[in-house]
């Protein structure tokens, strides 16, 4: 199967070319975080020299429980990162959960992203794809990864071959998630860029009772697998203070520890592509 290019923004992503990462906040908790943050990983993959998309969700509307923050909003989350965009020059990502919400998130969005759980919502994947824009889908903890060809044929049949498929862990009893690392080869066989989410698929959903726990610790192994499997990108989520953090704190990286983090999977990348593969 022929790989496909995905553009977006300054990025050009495939499997077989050299990685990008996604990486942000999991939610926009302020301005002031969000840029912040955003600057830093800015400084942080300049000097790295690696191609990479600024995420943040302005509306989280899966939160484990009612009183937990979901976000400012899409008018004020989508001002706050039509302005990070804008002033720091960066390829931006969104999530959307309604249809609604699509052609708006555009305006400013390079990327729309499909939440795990909405994976199968055809309305939704056509409403991403009908924007043009390109469109990350997240494969759901109760699919397998063969499923996902599914969800990528939804966004196809709108025209749309701008499509990128995540891996983000599947549920593994109560409370915990495993990955399978043949998923990222299953979905790397139809051809179109696959990311692996290092940070979700280390959730303990639920795990806190009324929020959801994490081990960050799991991390670097994960994405390291991940990455000598040969895929396109390496999606994280960071924060300055995780232990202050208004969403997934347990399993976001420190922000200080992004550089040495993205750099080793980067040069294990190099690595990975320049080896010939043993088809068996």
């Amino acid at each position: 199967m022929p790989q496909f290019k995905v553009k977006a923004g300054s990025i050009s992503a495939s499997n077989l070319s050299s990685i990008f990462f996604i990486a942000g906040n999991c939610v926009i908790e302020n301005e002031k975080t969000a840029y912040l943050t955003a600057s830093k990983l800015k400084k942080i993959f300049s000097s790295l020299k690696i191609p990479f998309v600024y995420k943040a969700s302005f509306d989280k509307a899966n939160r484990t429980s009612i009183g937990s923050f979901r976000g400012p909003g899409q008018k004020e989350g989508l001002r706050i990162l039509k302005k990070i965009k804008e002033e720091l020059g960066l390829t931006v990502l969104a999530d959307i959960h309604l249809p609604s919400q699509a052609r708006e998130t555009a305006e400013v969005a390079d990327i729309l992203q499909i939440p795990a759980f909405l994976c199968r919502q055809t309305d939704l994947l056509k409403a991403a794809a009908e924007t043009g824009k390109a469109v990350n889908i997240k494969k759901g903890q109760f699919l397998s990864p063969w499923e996902m060809e599914n969800a990528l044929n939804k966004v196809l049949s709108a025209g749309n071959k701008n499509v990128m498929l995540t891996e983000r862990g599947t549920f593994f009893g109560y409370g915990n998630l495993v990955v399978d690392m043949r998923s990222l080869e299953i979905m790397k066989s139809f051809g179109f860029p696959v990311i692996f989410d290092c940070t979700h698929s280390v959730q303990k959903p639920g795990a806190l009772g009324k929020a959801t726990g994490g081990d960050r610790q799991y991390a670097w192994p994960l994405a390291k697998a991940a990455v000598s499997c040969g895929i396109a990108g390496i999606f994280l989520e960071t924060h300055p203070d995780p232990a202050a953090a208004l969403s997934d704190g347990p399993n976001s990286l420190y922000l200080k520890d992004v550089k040495k983090f993205a750099g080793g999977l980067s040069r294990l990348d190099i690595f990975v592509k320049e080896m010939k593969e043993v088809k068996l």
